[in-house]
């Protein structure tokens, strides 16, 4: 009886850990204003953006346009038309871009064009590297702001990466929001105002040479971001949220395009958890890596909606053990985890998710929380490991 106990105990530490980690991110975020859009003062440095494309031939043109228009003298921009079967190349070429084709059947993925592209630069390095993912927009001055944070930290930069909704969204799209604008907003945020690093998200990443040169961008990982992250923090560059810059996505209209993003993102990030936390807490220890510290702890927080899932079946657990055995403390603490838990999310919602997710929305999180259960299901049966592209509406 008492190993049952003491394993509640364990996993309920567990989840309270996470309730009262995210919980402190907020509150700092809360406090914190995000600074305003300002006019950067770029110096000389000699800046490349590259975006990796595989069929992009929808979206692409928008990205050029946004980027093209904060472009100076002596900039590059660079598209990798990534095994490309349609006129991705071709839409690159009308908008007088550089641009590198590439063809490799055997190695897919975003972490490969980024290499091709980078392997590119490497005969004239720039000072500053920036990635933009092809279906994005780019809010004026990033490129500038990016390039100075970079400069001056000499680490990867991090801009503000969201989703809006579809044009017809429902209600799973409000909450879908909302968990990325907790995700990649509201934490970072927090972790800025602690002067903490922070995980990449994929685009809007800015990363000095010398960074570049410290790791592999190949790879065909679901998440190369979050396996960037891990590397550059081990290497000695840990990344720092810009909160100036936002760069916007937007979350696919199709149900099977959703569903099929969410899974590579939820999958992928499970899996850095179970390789890479590992690896974080072993640079820490031997090199006393504060920031490998950091970051391990903030990669273990699973996605919201597991871990919303993972503290209601163990504090069913917890308080039926309670009802047959008299042990409440394992009950007691569940309950402690998912007020702190409740009290955080309720928290980000009022100050940065009532745009996307209207009050009578909010109800929705619980259908949200439903439809990603076949998602982690299908993580313990038969986990994506291969990098998928979502299909564009």
């Amino acid at each position: 009886m008492w190993i049952l106990s003491a394993s509640l105990i364990g996993l309920i530490g567990v989840l309270l850990g996470w309730s009262v980690w995210t919980g402190a991110e907020t509150s700092f975020a809360l406090i914190s204003n995000c600074p305003e859009p300002r006019r950067a003062t770029r110096a000389g440095e000699r800046v490349a953006i590259l975006i990796p494309a595989h069929n992009e031939e929808t979206g692409l043109g928008i990205t050029l346009s946004d980027v093209t228009t904060q472009l100076r003298s002596g900039d590059r921009l660079i598209v990798v038309a990534d095994n490309c079967t349609d006129a991705t190349a071709d839409i690159a070429r009308q908008h007088g871009v550089i641009v590198l084709e590439r063809e490799d059947l055997t190695h897919q993925g975003k972490g490969y064009a980024l290499d091709y592209g980078l392997r590119y630069l490497a005969d004239e390095p720039p000072d500053v590297v920036i990635v933009i993912d092809a279906d994005c927009r780019v809010e004026k001055d990033a490129i500038a702001i990016l390039t100075e944070t970079a400069i001056e930290q000499n680490r990867p930069a991090q801009a503000t990466y969201l989703m809006k909704k579809p044009a017809q969204p429902s209600a799973k799209d409000s909450v879908s929001a909302f968990a990325f604008t907790v995700k990649n907003l509201v934490r970072p945020l927090g972790l800025w105002r602690l002067g903490l690093p922070c995980l990449l998200t994929g685009t809007g990443m800015a990363f000095p040479w010398a960074a570049i040169q410290a790791v592999n961008f190949a790879s065909g990982h679901l998440v190369e971001d979050m396996k960037l992250s891990v590397d550059l923090t081990i290497a000695g560059y840990p990344p720092v949220y810009c909160p100036a810059v936002r760069v916007i996505g937007t979350l696919p209209q199709q149900s099977s395009a959703a569903q099929s993003q969410r899974t590579r993102w939820e999958h992928g990030h499970l899996q850095s958890i179970l390789m890479y936390v590992p690896a974080l807490i072993k640079s820490a220890i031997e090199t006393f890596n504060v920031a490998a510290i950091v970051l391990a702890i903030e990669l273990s927080v699973p996605p919201l909606s597991l871990f919303v899932m993972s503290w209601m079946g163990v504090s069913a657990i917890a308080i039926l053990w309670g009802i047959l055995t008299g042990f409440w403390t394992a009950g007691i603490l569940a309950i402690v985890a998912g007020v702190c838990l409740i009290t955080t999310v309720l928290a980000a919602w009022s100050k940065f998710g009532r745009e996307d997710l209207p009050l009578r929305e909010l109800l929705a999180i619980p259908l949200y929380i439903l439809w990603k259960i076949p998602v982690y299901l299908r993580f313990l049966i038969r986990p994506q490991k291969a990098w998928i592209r979502t299909a564009r509406d």
